[in-house]
């Protein structure tokens, strides 16, 4: 294998002050960060959406292979669909699935396996790890880190997507395999996280949760 090419790095160093600035303004964006389930069907911008995954993109993955599709739906027949095979999953994980803990788990935000926010949302981000590469010749090529890589990836996508101001919810009904079947996608990609993406609903509300402390997260050495 030819070895790659290497480019001068573009990087401007910030000053002490300004890097302070900048940290303590992203870490107050972030902490509005909040996962809501009550949507409007307001149509967003999808070139906002586009930029977002543009981002997501340029997180950092195993050797490069960038294993990660972002599959954005914005049909309402496909959203329609989505909504009733999760909801099926949903329906198996609410009546047994699920153990007792998990569900006390659950009890203080209400869920349950009622999904109407995947049809309201005016737009899901599907986000699928290439478990290996699919190459030209369709044989198998190898992957490495997938996990880490789009787990990764879609950080960087939610924060994206909360900096151009729009609501966000992670979705995993589990198993996800319905997903790779109602968008027909390749063989080798498995659905890793569902988004659905838009605007909160007039009078939404969240659970009254607090974050860990950084006390609580911070181990200093």
């Amino acid at each position: 294998m030819a070895e790659a090419p290497f480019i001068p790095l573009e990087f401007r160093r910030q000053g002490e002050d300004e890097m302070r600035a900048r940290a303590a303004a992203f870490a107050a964006e972030a902490g509005q960060r909040r996962s809501i389930r009550a949507f409007s069907p307001e149509p967003v911008p999808l070139e906002v959406l586009e930029d977002c995954i543009r981002a997501a993109g340029t997180a950092p993955s195993g050797a490069h292979k960038q294993p990660w599709t972002f599959a954005l739906v914005t049909d309402p027949g496909l959203k329609a669909q989505i909504r009733v095979a999760a909801e099926e999953e949903e329906q198996a994980n609410y009546g047994g699935r699920m153990n007792d803990e998990w569900l006390s788990d659950l009890q203080p935000f209400g869920t349950d396996a009622s999904k109407p926010f995947l049809e309201i949302a005016p737009a899901l981000i599907l986000v699928f790890r290439h478990a290996w590469e699919l190459q030209e010749d369709g044989s198998q090529g190898q992957n490495y880190y997938t996990q880490e890589s789009v787990g990764i990836a879609s950080g960087m996508l939610l924060a994206a997507l909360n900096a151009a101001g729009l609501a966000t919810l992670t979705h995993t009904p589990s198993p996800m395999g319905f997903l790779a079947k109602v968008l027909d996608r390749p063989a080798n990609e498995r659905a890793f996280l569902l988004i659905p993406v838009g605007y909160p609903a007039d009078g939404c509300q969240v659970p009254a949760l607090a974050r860990k402390g950084l006390d609580e997260i911070l181990a200093r050495y």
